[in-house]
């Protein structure tokens, strides 16, 4: 058993990394919310055979690709509030999210590198996904996200 010094010590170095600066995790968090929209945002701007190759033998779910950008586009008001997008990137990105809002069920069912070819949507969405990327930097052709190795049931 630690010593009496020794213990309130480690409680007050718990208390202290209990005690978070909400500045600072607002900064963090809204940091990885630019980078994940910005590495979405490449993905979606690519031509359709870059984002099959990129694709590659992974097996994403539309719903769930759906799913993550219609979040990022709805988090991106309090975004741009604070400055991590500019007031025009704004709207381009609720537009995506009320284009992907018009995707029905039907559509969202299935592997994301089905409906590519077949949903028209993905089209739609492409040049507003370069649009954004234009607000940003001065060309919409970024580098494509890192892709994930696949999941296997191996691990």
């Amino acid at each position: 058993m630690p010593q009496p010094c020794h213990r309130e010590a480690l409680i007050t170095a718990f208390c202290d990394v209990l005690r978070c600066d909400h500045a600072r995790m607002n900064h963090l968090g809204d940091a990885h919310l630019r980078t994940w929209t910005l590495r979405f945002m490449a993905l979606l701007a690519a031509d359709t055979q870059e984002q099959l190759a990129w694709l590659g033998e992974r097996e994403v779910e539309t719903e769930s690709v759906v799913e993550e950008i219609e979040l990022l586009c709805r988090v991106s008001e309090g975004l741009s509030e604070r400055g991590v997008f500019e007031p025009r990137s704004l709207g381009v990105l609720q537009a995506i999210g009320r284009r992907l809002g018009g995707i029905d069920a039907a559509c969202r069912a299935g592997l994301w590198a089905n409906t590519l070819a077949t949903e028209p949507a993905w089209d739609e969405i492409r040049p507003l996904a370069r649009q954004f990327l234009l607000t940003m930097f001065d060309d919409w052709r970024q580098p494509l996200p890192l892709p994930v190795p696949p999941y296997t049931s191996d691990h």
